[in-house]
């Protein structure tokens, strides 16, 4: 078949090594063998097909080193070996191949240090060198003629700053730095790009300050610069992007408050600033950001109470203001957002009641609300939330029986001594004929306490008073009897009457008339001598 020039053998079963043959069919100018089986080292004949245009042979299992004769193809204008296990550097020689256009080794075991061979090749559109091993600086003077459009380096263990070149690269569409540790001043090395659409400047090690250069990239839809080393406050200016769809800006010492002019971007879908130091309220003009799928504020200093438009984020999937300063009450009619998968309040100053609205989430999976100031019972229509996988609502003052739902019986509850349920470590709730007997015996006891305790005050302090007055009577009465026996008196109180009146009985032989010396108009009277 030595006139064949298209040879398509693409998604099939095919396994075992490329026959080295196929370096034969000199006329060929596209050969498709991606998405098979294949096995062991590109050819080296392949360096006969001078003709070769397209060459194909992602997703396989290719292994070694490529070739260097590959080099020879000066009519190739895509090579795409991508997702393989292609091993050692790209060879310096790939400088000679000055057609061509798109250069795919993603997701390789490539090493070594990039080329600065490949910056000759002015006509280069894409270049995918992501997921390998590559390491050392970027060479200078790539996109030096201003063409290359999708470049991306991710996942790979490259260092240093960015070449100015690259920096200043007005034709870039598609950019990704990120998962590398290049580092140097951001607002120093990314300019104006009025093609860009989609950066990639994440887990690196960037510094200085976002640039307001950023909200002159007018067909920006994704700006990505999650932790880094960048400080101070967001720029204004990238509220301008109005077709910004994704902006990740997490994981930094991002300060200040979150922009108001945030509220013109209104195609925004995921918004991450968790992880800074940004404080303040959230704007009232979020309340334009209705087509938010995933908010993220966590672990900010964010204050005030959270606004009621979030309500209004109907298709929010997961929604997370986790340790902020975020107070009073949990929005009633957060039941809105009906397509929320988590939801993380969590470590805030929230107060009030769990609102019941919540059992309207049907998809919710994960719910966070601990460690705030919640109160009251926890709604029982929560039950009918089946999905429930991730329940925490520790650190609160909630009280009350937890729902009969599974995710609720596996919750996190500690913290709460009010709460009660067949749970480890919660006491069981009582029926509600026992509690209802409780309260009444309470009440009742209650009321007898009320009653009896003046009564008995009353009493005690009237046996006081007649204690006083029999006191003071007393120490009267000896005092006077004292006078007397002064005097030579004796007071009969004084002494026994039954032994007074036997001695009065042997003294007069029981009262004998020689005894009496005279009759009265109440009896007789006796004379004797008394000896004491």
């Amino acid at each position: 078949m030595k006139s064949l020039e298209v040879l398509a053998l693409q998604s099939n079963n095919l396994s075992g090594p490329i026959p080295i043959t196929l370096g034969d069919l000199t006329e060929l100018e596209s050969l498709h063998l991606y998405s098979n089986q294949l096995t062991g080292p590109i050819p080296a004949s392949f360096g006969n097909l001078r003709k070769l245009q397209f060459l194909y042979l992602r997703a396989n299992k290719l292994s070694g080193s490529i070739p260097k004769e590959l080099a020879y193809l000066d009519n190739l204008v895509e090579l795409v070996l991508s997702e393989n296990q292609l091993t050692d550097p790209i060879p310096a020689s790939f400088g000679n191949l000055r057609k061509l256009q798109f250069l795919y080794l993603r997701a390789n075991k490539l090493s070594g240090s990039i080329p600065k061979e490949l910056a000759y090749l002015d006509n280069l559109v894409e270049l995918i060198l992501s997921e390998n091993q590559f390491s050392g600086h970027l060479p200078e003077h790539l996109c030096q003629d201003g063409k290359l459009e999708n470049f991306t380096v991710a996942s790979n263990k490259l260092t240093g700053p960015i070449p100015r070149s690259l920096s200043k690269c007005s034709s870039f569409k598609w950019v990704r730095f990120n998962n590398n540790s290049f580092t140097g001043d951001l607002s120093e090395n990314f300019g104006i790009y009025p093609e860009l659409l989609f950066i990639d400047l994440s887990d690196n090690d960037f510094h200085g300050e976002l640039s307001s250069n950023w909200g002159k990239c007018k067909n920006l839809i994704d700006l990505r610069v999650a932790r880094n080393n960048i400080s101070g406050s967001i720029p204004p200016e990238i509220g301008n992007v109005k077709g910004l769809l994704g902006l990740d800006l997490s994981s930094n010492h991002l300060i200040g408050q979150i922009p108001k002019e945030f509220g013109k971007l209104t195609a925004l879908v995921n918004l991450f600033l968790q992880n800074n130091r940004i404080s303040g309220n959230i704007p009232e003009d979020f309340e334009s950001l209705t087509k938010l799928e995933t908010l993220d504020l966590s672990n900010n200093r964010l204050n005030g109470s959270i606004p009621m438009c979030i309500v209004d984020f109907v298709h929010l999937f997961q929604l997370n203001l986790s340790n902020n300063k975020f107070g009073q009450n949990i929005p009633k009619d957060i039941g809105r957002i009906t397509q929320l998968n988590v939801l993380d309040l969590s470590y805030n100053l929230l107060v009030g009641d769990i609102t019941p609205q919540l059992a309207n989430l049907k998809v919710l999976v994960n719910l966070n609300l601990s460690h705030n100031g919640l109160s009251g019972r926890i709604p029982q229509e929560l039950e009918s939330l089946t999905g429930l996988q991730d329940v925490v609502l520790s650190y609160n003052e909630l009280e009350g029986p937890i729902p009969n739902n599974k995710a609720f019986i596996n919750a996190s509850l500690e913290g709460n001594k009010g709460l009660c349920g067949n749970v480890a470590g919660l006491q069981p709730c009582e029926r509600p004929s026992s509690m209802v007997k409780k309260h009444s015996m309470a009440k009742a006891c209650k009321l007898t306490l009320i009653t009896v305790l003046p009564v008995m005050g009353a009493l005690v302090l009237l046996c006081v008073f007649i204690g006083v007055l029999f006191m003071c009577n007393k120490r009267r009465r000896v005092k006077e009897v004292e006078r007397r026996d002064g005097d030579g008196w004796l007071s009969i109180s004084m002494l026994d009457g039954k032994e007074l009146y036997r001695d009065i009985l042997n003294a007069t032989e029981e009262f004998d008339a020689k005894f009496c010396i005279g009759r009265g108009g109440h009896g007789s009277v006796y004379k004797v001598n008394l000896h004491h």
